[in-house]
């Protein structure tokens, strides 16, 4: 009884041991929130004009680091002022990105907001400019509200643009000639453009990954604690188009869906086939 007792205390051991050296199976990394996007970044923030046509906004240190930072080119609602989005403008220089914004409310053709993408690509190459060598000219997004939302559609199909961001969109621009990942945004309770249209672009956009966020209880204009989910939304989707930001990815993508998970902030999430 001894010796079998000694030889079941060896196996036991023997399996313990097995156990504890095999190698385990990973686990998942958990779905990151889009709140965390929320918290403001590490830099100030700088605006100034570009030229007559757009307002920048971007990081003060900008000069004195070795950074190419990522640009987002965006699009005013029908008769909108770029200081009515100055919140979101100010967060996302924070974060490091350098905006462009159009400054009139008539940007549904997309053309004024890719001209704000060329002036940055040429200030780049300007000598003594504060953008020379600074602006990563391969990162670039397009984002706007109601016809600015339209807009970036219409500018997303030019091959400067990698990614789009329909916030609240009209009618202009083609969403099956958009050639990087979008992220489509409505309101729930939005009766200018109501969820319904916007979720319909997004089912239409079926060549690119694309993603629709309904904001849950917000209307056309964004009021409350509202914008506060949109500037966390769109924070993460370009830190991790544009950035590389990993722990933005399963904000959007994989399993987890930390967009879909957040059923406070966003009353319907959806995914088509190539973003699922």
């Amino acid at each position: 009884m001894r010796s079998l007792s000694r030889r079941a205390l060896l196996a036991v051991t023997a399996l313990t041991l097995a156990t504890t050296l095999a190698p385990q199976p990973a686990v998942a990394a958990a779905s990151t929130s889009p709140r965390v996007y929320e918290k403001t970044g590490p830099h100030k923030a700088v605006k100034a004009p570009g030229g007559p046509a757009h307002t920048l906004y971007y990081p003060a240190d900008i000069a004195s680091d070795s950074t190419a930072h990522p640009v987002l080119i965006w699009g005013n609602g029908t008769g909108a002022t770029v200081d009515q989005y100055d919140l979101l403008f100010t967060h996302l220089a924070s974060w490091g990105y350098v905006v462009a914004a159009a400054n009139t409310g008539q940007s549904g053709s997309g053309k004024e907001m890719l001209a704000g993408a060329r002036y940055l690509i040429a200030e780049n190459s300007r000598s003594g400019s504060v953008f020379e060598g600074r602006i990563a000219t391969g990162k670039i997004a397009a984002a706007g509200h109601s016809q600015g939302g339209g807009g970036a559609i219409a500018a997303g199909a030019d091959p400067l643009v990698k990614t789009t961001l329909p916030i609240m969109p009209g009618p202009q621009g083609t969403v099956n000639k958009l050639h990087g990942p979008a992220f489509f945004v409505s309101g729930q309770a939005d009766t200018i453009v109501p969820a319904f249209y916007v979720r319909g672009r997004f089912l239409a956009c079926d060549q690119v990954p694309a993603v629709y966020g309904q904001l849950k209880g917000a209307t056309h204009f964004l009021q409350g604690e509202t914008r506060y989910r949109l500037l966390g939304a769109i924070t993460a989707w370009l830190q991790y188009h544009l950035a590389d930001d990993q722990n933005a990815k399963s904000v959007f993508y994989g399993n987890d869906f930390g967009l879909g998970q957040d059923k406070d902030g966003w009353s319907a999430t959806e995914r088509n086939k190539k973003a699922a």
